[in-house]
């Protein structure tokens, strides 16, 4: 596959191509001449000798510092070397070449006032696999991603780090020898040009909506066997009872588990039982209601994202007609806010989740299983613990769902006196997203194993899938496993696809 960058932009699926299936990027022709009209904006305002910020001045809060002509070079190199200060673990890979790809975006936008080759030069990291190594402290989401950025700009320099194969760093100037590639030399503007901007926080804002999408369908998944597995109803999930409260997305998950529940020996057993509970827990019930306002705040993510996708976030920037105009485009905000908001939402889906599998562990509770799922508990403690853990990553989502975009610090000599975090709170969002996985993987062990109990009634055509699934490494019900090896492949069928196909394979498409 091949991913052109236009000077429209890209798309959401174009990021992921690059980020995650090494998708070749090539810039259009329309994109070039977009930059190189840019370019000659800028080489005629440096002739003139007009100070503007970031050409002829310093940067930040040395904006009325003028540098000479002879200097502009050294200053853009000078500008990278100071600003790649970032500290902590490599970012992962998947994230830094979002990150590049984005900004090769942006250049391509022909605001920027670059030469084309700045932006072929990152295109070439991505094709030939180079990977710069980007610590994970550095950016507040203001002038945007500047110290990861720089970060990656450093590498094209021939300095810097790379993030090798193994996870080790190695040199830059060693990596791109590796490569074949020679490093550039940067004209006025482009330094900053490479640094200025929200790609890294729009580029995990982009993975994360992917992930979500899918962890949010897996959540309807989950909660629906854990329903069928406990005796359940699924009369509260009917669809008349949620167009009376017409949230788009609480309509789509209730429509989600209702068509999950049918078609079960399981369900069938209990429908005219007059003793049974007339109603379920909150847990149970309101399902939709928690995974609904969820999918909501996902949709409110996207739109944030498609507009940030075609949006000019450099500083200064170019204008058509000739101007160099500073901008505030590159502040974080809109997507901080938007992290931050679905970080909470993410973290209420594993909240109720994790509800749910108390109570089928819960002998009082879960309508005649055995205590912890365990047919010999006292011996064997069934899983008692991986609800501990469950509980364990709750109250660490709730920690991280506070949000970072309202932490603004001061910088650069109060010239930057209000920061977004929108990098802290894209990159806390992909955590609890990590987490989320792992409580729904809790979950789904432990609504197969209700369901393995249930025998001799047959599961729903989900249930049925589910057990087959997890059956080859978690066994059935008896004594006590190695659970931790259980919940990891767990986790990999929740992050998977397969479980899901095979699921709509008998229900239809899932939303």
């Amino acid at each position: 596959m091949i991913v052109t960058v236009q000077p429209t932009g890209v798309t959401p699926a174009d990021v992921l191509a690059v980020a995650r299936a090494d998708a070749r990027v090539e810039i259009s022709p329309a994109a070039v001449e977009a930059m190189a009209v840019s370019r000659a904006i800028v080489d005629g305002i440096e002739a003139s000798g007009r100070p503007v910020y970031g050409v002829s001045t310093g940067f930040g809060a040395l904006a009325n510092t003028s540098i000479e002509p002879e200097r502009r070079a050294e200053l853009q190199h000078a500008l990278i070397r100071s600003h790649a200060a970032g500290i902590g673990a490599p970012m992962p890979r998947e994230v830094v070449r979002a990150m590049m790809l984005l900004r090769v975006r942006s250049l391509a936008l022909g605001r920027s006032g670059v030469r084309p080759v700045l932006a072929q030069g990152l295109v070439d990291l991505l094709n030939h696999d180079v990977t710069p190594w980007v610590p994970e402290h550095g950016s507040l989401g203001a002038s945007g991603d500047l110290a990861p950025l720089a970060h990656c700009a450093i590498v094209l320099l021939g300095e810097g780090w790379v993030l090798a194969k193994d996870g080790s760093r190695i040199a830059g100037a060693e990596a791109l020898r590796a490569a074949g590639l020679q490093p550039l030399d940067l004209a006025a503007k482009e330094g900053l040009a490479l640094i200025n901007g929200t790609d890294g926080m729009l580029g995990m804002l982009l993975l994360a909506i992917d992930d979500a999408a899918h962890l949010f369908t897996m959540a309807d998944v989950t909660a629906a066997l854990a329903i069928e597995a406990m005796l359940g109803t699924d009369r509260p999930f009917q669809p008349e009872l949620h167009t009376i409260r017409p949230h788009p997305g609480q309509a789509v998950s209730a429509a989600n588990i209702h068509r999950l529940l049918q078609d079960s020996a399981i369900m069938d057993s209990h429908r005219d039982d007059l003793a049974h509970a007339v109603q379920d827990a909150y847990s149970m019930r309101c399902a939709p209601q928690v995974a609904g306002a969820a999918r909501d705040t996902l949709d409110f993510a996207r739109l944030l994202a498609s507009r940030e996708l075609v949006s000019v976030v450099d500083n200064p920037v170019v204008l058509p007609d000739g101007r160099v105009e500073s901008t505030g485009n590159f502040h974080g905000a809109p997507l901080g806010f938007a992290a931050d908001f679905l970080a909470i939402a993410a973290a209420e889906i594993g909240a109720i989740s994790e509800r749910r599998v108390d109570r089928l562990l819960d002998v009082t509770r879960n309508r005649e299983l055995p205590p912890f799922l365990s047919p010999d508990a006292g011996v064997n403690s069934g899983l008692m613990i991986a609800q501990y853990t469950a509980a364990g990553i709750v109250a660490e989502n709730r920690r991280l769902a506070s949000p970072a975009s309202v932490d603004s610090l001061p910088t650069s000599g109060m010239q930057e006196d209000h920061v977004s975090m929108g990098w802290a709170a894209t990159k806390k969002l992909r955590t609890v997203l990590d987490n989320l996985t792992s409580l729904l993987a809790v979950e789904l062990l432990s609504a197969v194993r209700g369901l393995q109990l249930r025998e001799p009634l047959t599961p729903s055509p989900a249930g049925q899938a589910a057990v087959a699934a997890l059956t080859p490494f978690a066994g059935t019900p008896g004594p006590d496993l190695f659970l931790a090896p259980v919940l990891e492949q767990t986790r990999a069928v929740v992050s998977g696809r397969e479980l899901r196909s095979a699921i709509e394979g008998s229900t239809g498409p899932l939303n």
